[in-house]
């Protein structure tokens, strides 16, 4: 890494040495403070309310719902509809709790290996028709190694038409570093280009097809038996391992859809033999003594796999989790056999078991789920907040029912799991919580936290965007257990259309004896970035106590121009802070721009940017102002101050006192003070307008008013 200063730009290594040498923590000219919110349990019930003729019931309110927990009433603390006909918002800004969540589980064991070939085709129509607020998920299960996640559940649709084409076959691709599994791989653009390219007479798609239905056989194979002890084995295996995953599927807030694509297991294993012919040879052996020749789990079925569907069908239903089942053996080529009936019998009692739907025969499958699409697109999210619930992980019945002489079918979540402490977590449990925590469209979460991020523009198509995130120390600390704190931040981009453009992760391992202090006094202050195109992104940013569980999450609204336009462009206004409080960590090297340049620099010196500084009325702060394409001439800076409100409260006063000039590739630095007007307590937000050449830009920064003897206190 260089460790030279050039023309004012100070590489990585050489600029965080700088602001290291003062200690490992660091302070804002006013630390910020952070709340403490009470740790209470809220529940969230999906609940679609269908009409006579099938279609979804529009236009109820909170009032015309009841909410009760056996005999007790539980009053709607929030409510909130989500209508995909008319839905205007984007997918990066919908909760997760009102959207739809699609599983495409293909089940590689009781399948011919053409079938699933067929099949991924029709998911991926699905998956077309699906609103752009939907989730998707993709997952495989095989006899030995039973559900495996490929992608959990994200909006981003090049992700999901990759691990289509893919299955997550280990030959096929290299799994993604990516934790949560809301990213198959970081070249999604090319290798979806190599997968979606027609056959030239290279022979490339014909090759990946051949290859995906030998990874498919040799599956298969590994399956195979006629055996009727080891078939059992195998119906039991399979109903476990989908108890389990409906257990996971809990942990998914919203309504929850697995689209099962399979040909079924033999049904016969379970009600006994469907022949008359041979419930008529083991009838006359039965009386005539012959037992020997009398299979009594082929008879009367086996009672103990019976059981094992039961208890797995219940899983799904208190998961608040449909099943809805696809005969694939009717997606085969035509000339290849039929599907096996005993097979369509067992999807059928898993799809009418947990209030899904059978699908049989189509080879347009988003056509034939139209009705189901139709009669689920319009959701009601009450919120309900339960007394004296204990954190043990205990089932509670729910009811929802309509009053006020409001009429239809009422389908809701039949329950909710007591909250459970992460470390009794399994891993998978973990993976999909927190990722339906980062798929949240609002704040939440006790721990307090702020967020910056910036755009630079950088080498290529790519900007530069660094992400500062600071954390309340003081509530990461909650429940601490042992001698060192597991800090886990998850940070992923999110486009328009919900496609994750880039993240980040990293878990930390706080070594409280030489940290605690700090901790205590101020927080954790962690610096990483992202590398994004131009366009406008939802950067979900979580912070995590990885024992306790206790986290904080926010959404910051990121836009990235394209720097290569003449217009100017002005990064947010950025506060200086200087060395003293923080407990400084930087992100592990990673990308491609692991050599770039330190972003924030103020004459030749690297300085540490505030993500929501503090200031008392009055006072007088530090600002830099970075910009792109201002010319040579003379700039102006105007600045006001708005009120949560979004109202404008007063007029700023910002001096500018020095420009740097960073040339043609470079970006122009001033430095100027910012006078906070005497503003009454409260969060405010900082506007700066610049013009230059004729051409306006505008950007903002959140900050906060304290009284002078508490900014005083915090460092200033």
């Amino acid at each position: 890494m260089r460790d030279v200063i050039r023309a004012g730009r100070v590489a990585w290594g050489a600029a965080m040495l700088s602001v290291l040498a003062a200690g490992l923590a660091f302070a804002l000219p006013a630390a910020a403070q952070f709340s403490e919110t009470a740790d209470v349990v809220v529940v969230e019930v999906p609940v679609q309310v269908i009409g006579k003729d099938g279609q979804p019931v529009r236009g109820l309110t909170a009032a015309d719902f009841e909410v009760s927990e056996g005999r007790k009433k539980l009053p709607v603390t929030g409510f909130e509809v989500l209508d995909l006909e008319v839905e205007q918002r984007t997918a990066a800004e919908m909760p997760t709790a009102a959207r739809r969540h699609f599983m495409m589980l293909f089940d590689l064991s009781f399948s011919e290996p053409k079938s699933i070939l067929k099949a991924r085709q029709a998911a991926a129509d699905v998956v077309d028709a699906l609103h752009p607020t939907d989730l998707v998920a993709v997952a495989t299960y095989t006899q030995n190694t039973g559900p495996q996640l490929v992608l959990g559940f994200t909006p981003d649709r090049r992700q999901a038409k990759l691990a289509l084409e893919t299955l997550g076959l280990p030959k096929l691709m290299d799994r993604s570093p990516d934790p949560l599994r809301l990213v198959v791989s970081q070249e999604v653009r090319q290798i979806e280009s190599n997968l979606t390219q027609a056959d030239d007479g290279s022979g490339k798609a014909a090759g990946h097809e051949a290859e995906v239905l030998e990874q498919l056989e040799t599956i298969n194979r590994a399956s195979e038996s006629a055996n009727q002890v080891v078939l059992q084995n195998k119906v039991k295996s399979l109903t476990r391992s989908f108890s389990d995953l409906a257990r996971l599927m809990n942990g998914v807030q919203g309504r929850k859809y697995v689209v099962y694509l399979s040909e079924g297991y033999d049904s016969s294993v379970i009600t006994g033999s469907v022949s008359d012919e041979d419930q008529a040879k083991m009838s006359e052996s039965a009386m005539s003594g012959e037992i020997w020749d009398v299979d009594s789990s082929a008879r009367f079925g086996n009672t103990s796999a019976g059981n094992d569907v039961e208890q797995m069908l219940e899983a799904f239903r208190r998961s608040d989790c449909s099943i809805q089942a696809v005969d694939i053996g009717g997606l085969r080529p035509p000339g290849e056999p039929g599907s096996n009936p005993r097979g369509k019998d067992a999807l059928i009692q898993m799809a009418r078991g947990t209030g899904g739907d059978i699908y049989e025969n189509f080879n347009d499958l988003s056509t034939a789920m139209d009705k189901m699409l139709t009669r689920t697109s319009v959701t009601y999210v009450l919120a309900v907040q339960p007394e004296s619930v204990k954190k043990d992980g205990t089932y509670h019945k729910l009811k929802v029912e309509l009053k006020n002489g409001k009429n239809g079918r009422v389908i809701h979540r039949p329950g909710y799991y007591a909250p459970q402490a992460l470390a009794q977590q399994n891993p998978m449990e973990r993976l999909f919580s927190t990722a339906s925590q980062v798929m949240g469209g609002e704040d939440s979460g006790p721990i307090g936290m702020a967020v910056m991020a910036a755009p630079f523009r950088s080498a290529g198509d790519f900007a530069y965007v660094p992400v500062v995130i600071e954390v309340d120390g003081p509530a990461l600390l909650v429940g601490k257990q042992g001698a060192t704190l597991p800090a886990e931040v998850f940070v992923y981009a999110m486009d328009e259309a919900g496609n994750v453009q880039d993240y980040l992760t990293q878990t930390m391992g706080l070594d409280l004896a030489k940290v605690q202090g700090t901790l205590q006094q101020s927080g954790l202050k962690f610096f990483g970035h992202l590398d994004l195109p131009p366009g406008r992104y939802s950067v979900r940013v979580l912070v995590r106590n990885g024992v306790t569980g206790a986290h904080g999450l926010r959404v910051v609204p990121l836009e990235v121009p394209a720097f290569t336009q003449a217009a100017p462009v002005l990064l947010p206004p950025f506060f200086p802070e200087a060395p003293g409080r923080w407990l400084m960590v930087r992100e592990q090297p990673r990308g491609e721009k692991k050599d770039v340049p330190y972003p924030f620099m103020l004459k030749d010196q690297p300085y540490i940017p505030s993500s929501k500084p503090v200031i008392g009325p009055g006072q007088q702060a530090q600002v830099s102002l970075v910009g792109y394409n201002l010319g040579s001439g003379e700039v102006q800076v105007r600045a006001q101050v708005f009120g949560a409100d979004g109202k404008e409260v007063a007029p700023g006063q910002f001096q500018v006192l020095g420009r740097e000039s960073g040339g043609a590739a470079g970006p122009d630095r001033l430095v100027g003070t910012f006078t906070a007007p005497n503003l009454q307590p409260g969060e405010y937000t900082l506007r700066v307008t610049l013009s230059a050449g004729g051409q306006a830009d505008t950007s903002s920064a959140r900050f906060e008013v304290k009284g002078g003897a508490a900014a005083a206190r915090s460092g200033r």
